[in-house]
């Protein structure tokens, strides 16, 4: 019984400023774009889009790096 558990993370690879955006295009598997210009619609329109921007900055971690294959280098 394996479970793919998704998570909510800045991303690094669809960054502009924090990730914020793109992390949630990753998350919700939509354009980074669309979330970009909801975010400017609502920051513009009165509405809390730069607070609610900023939050996420705070709270949301940033996606862990990849492992990778760092073992002992052998040398010939």
């Amino acid at each position: 019984m394996t479970e793919n558990v998704r998570r909510l993370y800045r991303s690094r690879s669809q960054r502009m400023v924090g990730g914020v955006c793109g992390g949630l295009g990753e998350y919700f598997d939509i354009d980074p774009t669309l979330v970009r210009l909801l975010f400017v619609v609502t920051a513009l329109a009165g509405g809390p889009g730069l607070l609610a921007y900023i939050i996420m900055l705070i709270v949301v971690p940033s996606e862990p790096e990849p492992a990778t294959a760092s073992g002992p280098i052998a040398s010939a």
